[in-house]
């Protein structure tokens, strides 16, 4: 799709953690459109007369949908039907209307949770159907995998040019630090921070500290998404991450050596340590001549920044 001036780009999640990377990439490459950022406060995309009015109201030329109902393992564990409920109905609405409205380009990412719970490191794009995701995050993860089934039929039946990204372990700046409600990444860091504030002498860390993950910068996602919409008309899945293995335990000092912790580590290998690999083949996406690049260490060094620079803004951390 080449974006011309006055080209319209809407974007549903605007202000997620996600959202708050994609949309400076989107402005920075795209000046010459119209790039509107929308919230849950602008439209309930879980009621089709809101979804209607979205499309009615803006009529995107190009449609960013990122717009989720997301929580932590434990919420997705205790409200499996409501994560289900809520992202199916997102997934199908705004396929649907982006179709019926000619939309000419929409881009849908969904997480690296709905590959196949035994899924073979490194996990590459012809795996996604080869079995049922972890089991605890289940309900979204499937919702958010019928954005695949979508993409292609919508394209088939509609000609919807639509696009479907995998990112891997997102972290970085903006995520959610909620203590009961945050990925490994930004608990970590919270924990570490206010066991600095309160003089803790140590830190307890689940597990063995022994599996290894692919975490990926938000940023360099965040910054891939104006190539998608310029060059990338295909319904087949690209799994988006830095494909490099850390183990949590590496992951720990790190961010223990950014936050500036001085006490001790404490693993309680009585607690799970979930799958002991799981990493993100990158294959597809360098072959198209793309990458993520930003080191672990630093952007960890940037998160824990950003993160010290506003835990006392009110509003600015879902603490």
């Amino acid at each position: 799709m080449n974006i011309i001036s006055g080209d319209r780009i809407v974007v549903t999640g605007a202000t997620s953690f996600l959202g708050s990377h994609v949309m400076p990439a989107l402005k920075n490459a795209f000046p010459q459109a119209e790039i509107i950022g929308l919230c849950s406060r602008d439209y309930d995309l879980t009621k089709e007369p809101q979804v209607v009015r979205l499309f009615e109201d803006l009529k995107p030329d190009c449609l960013i949908h990122l717009a989720a109902y997301v929580g932590g393992i434990l919420a997705n564990r205790d409200f499996p039907a409501d994560f289900f409920h809520r992202n199916a109905l997102m997934t199908t609405l705004v396929f649907h209307y982006a179709a019926v409205y000619k939309t000419r380009k929409m881009i849908f990412p969904m997480g690296g949770c709905s590959y196949p719970h035994d899924a073979k490191s490194p996990i590459s794009e012809d795996q996604m159907w080869n079995g049922y995701p972890q089991s605890e995050s289940a309900g979204y993860s499937m919702a958010k995998k019928m954005g695949i089934v979508a993409s292609i039929s919508y394209r088939k039946q509609y000609g919807l040019n639509s696009v479907v990204l995998v990112p891997g372990n997102l972290y970085g700046e903006y995520d959610n630090y909620h203590r009961e409600h945050s990925h490994v990444i930004p608990a970590m860091i919270r924990r570490y921070f206010e066991a600095t504030q309160n003089g803790l002498p140590e830190v307890q860390m689940w597990g063995s500290g022994k599996p290894t993950r692919d975490f990926v910068y938000a940023g360099d996602v965040g910054a891939l998404f104006p190539w998608f919409v310029e060059n990338y008309d295909s319904s087949e899945i690209i799994n988006i991450s830095s494909g490099t293995r850390t183990s949590i335990r590496e992951l720990a000092e790190t961010i223990k050596k950014h936050t500036g912790y001085s006490g001790e580590i404490k693993w309680d290998a009585s607690k799970p340590d979930g799958q002991i690999d799981k990493i993100f083949d990158v294959s597809r996406l360098k072959a198209l001549g793309l990458s993520c690049n930003t080191s672990l260490d630093e952007g960890l060094r940037r998160t824990v920044a950003w993160f010290a620079g506003n835990y006392h803004k009110e509003g600015a951390i879902r603490l």
